[in-house]
C-alpha cells in the first residue's frame, strides 16, 4: 500500500523540527539515517525519501550530504510556495531545481507546492498554471498541497500560529476545495495536469473527509498521493484501526507515506518538533508501518521450466483490516 517512505516532514523548519534542540542537525541526520537503513532492511525496494525542506536551502541539503544522509536515500524532495510565504517569485522555480541538483544526484520531488486563495481564487488559479508551465517534466515527481482546505476549527501545525499575522490564515485556504467541499476556480485546472500532478494530503487522526477525499481523487485522475502516518499519533487509542483505514482506502494510488512528528513523552522537549530521546524508537514506527503497510515479497522462480513468471512464496507475515 506504499510506495514510497518520506522520513520526516520539512526538517529544516522550525514548525517541524526544533533548531534550539538540534542546532546542527546532527541529531536529525542521526535519526533519519537510522530509520532509512531499518526501513531498506525490511524492504529494500520501497522508495525511501528525505522529507522535503522548506525552504529550499542547498546550504542544508550539503549538510545532509555531508552528515552521509544522502548516501542512504533515493531521493530527495523541496516544498516551495513562492505566492504566499517564501521570499522568491514564482518564476525561480528552475533555479531553486537547480541549486539542488548541484548538491545531489539524486532525484528531486516537488513533494508540495501550492498557492493559497487568501486573496483570490484566480491568484491560485493563475499559481497553478504558472507552476505547471515551470514544473512539468523538469522535475521526478510533483504534488499539488492540497485537496482541502484546513477547516477553520482545527490548528494549522505551525509554530507561531496568530503571531505570524497573515501567513497563519493562509494555511486555510490552501486546497483546490473548500472546507465543505465545495470547488474552488483552480479544481478544473488541476484535472488537467493529472496523472502528472499528484496531490498531497494530510488526514487528521479519524478524519471524517477520508472518503469523500478518496472519491475525488479518482474523479481528478489522480495516481500519485502524499499523506503522513504520525509517530504521535500511534500511541492513540485505536491507532492502528486508523491507520488501517486509511492505508486501505488510499489502496488504488502511489502512496508516499511521510512519517514524522515525535510522541510528546518520547521527546527531549514534550513537543511534536523534538528530536526524540532514542531515535532507534522512530526507526521502529517506520518499520512497524513499513511491515504492516508494504512488507517485502520474496520471490523465487517457477518450477515449471517453460514459464517465465515468478511466483511469490511468501510476505512478512499476512495482514487483516485490524490487529
Amino acid at each position: 500500500m506504499i510506495e514510497a517512505a518520506m522520513i520526516w516532514n520539512e526538517p529544516n523548519n522550525k514548525s517541524h523540527w526544533d533548531p534550539q534542540i538540534d542546532p546542527e542537525w546532527q541529531l536529525f541526520a542521526n535519526m533519519s539515517t537510522l530509520a532509512a537503513d531499518a526501513i531498506a532492511a525490511l524492504n529494500p525496494n520501497l522508495t525511501k525519501v528525505l522529507g522535503g525542506i522548506s525552504p529550499i536551502d542547498p546550504a542544508f541539503m550539503g549538510r545532509m550530504k555531508d552528515y552521509g544522509v544522502l548516501d542512504h536515500m533515493d531521493a530527495v524532495a523541496v516544498h516551495g510556495f513562492p505566492l504566499d510565504w517564501n521570499l522568491w517569485q514564482i518564476d525561480e522555480w528552475p533555479d531553486k531545481i537547480e541549486e539542488i541538483r548541484s548538491v545531489t544526484h539524486l532525484p528531486i520531488w516537488v513533494s508540495e507546492v501550492g498557492v493559497s486563495t487568501f486573496g483570490a481564487e484566480e491568484v491560485q488559479l493563475w499559481g497553478l498554471k504558472r507552476t505547471a508551465e515551470l514544473l512539468k517534466g523538469k522535475v521526478e515527481r510533483c504534488q499539488w498541497y492540497s485537496l482541502y482546505d484546513l477547516p477553520q476549527e482545527w490548528e494549522a501545525t505551525t509554530r507561531h500560529r496568530e503571531a505570524e499575522g497573515s501567513s497563519y490564515y493562509r494555511h486555510y485556504h490552501m486546497g483546490i476545495l473548500r472546507q465543505d467541499g465545495r470547488p474552488k476556480l483552480a479544481l478544473e485546472e488541476f484535472a488537467r495536469h493529472t496523472p502528472e500532478f499528484g496531490l498531497v494530503q494530510w488526514f487528521h487522526f479519524e478524519d471524517p473527509r477520508l472518503e469523500e477525499a478518496v472519491a475525488w481523487m479518482k474523479r481528478l485522475g489522480v495516481k500519485s498521493v502524499r499523506t503522513g502516518l504520525s509517530w504521535a499519533d500511534r500511541f492513540r487509542p485505536d491507532a492502528l484501526d486508523w491507520f488501517d483505514r486509511q492505508m486501505f482506502a488510499l489502496a488504488d494510488f502511489d502512496v508516499t507515506v511521510t512519517f514524522c512528528f515525535t510522541p510528546e513523552h518520547r521527546g527531549l522537549a514534550p513537543h511534536h518538533t523534538s528530536a526524540p530521546l532514542v531515535a532507534e524508537e522512530f526507526a521502529e514506527f517506520c518499520c512497524e508501518m513499513v511491515d504492516r503497510y508494504a512488507p517485502r515479497q520474496h520471490f523465487a522462480p517457477s518450477q515449471s521450466a517453460s514459464a517465465p513468471e515468478r511466483v511469490i512464496l511468501s510476505t512478512t507475515r499476512p495482514m487483516g483490516p485490524r490487529e
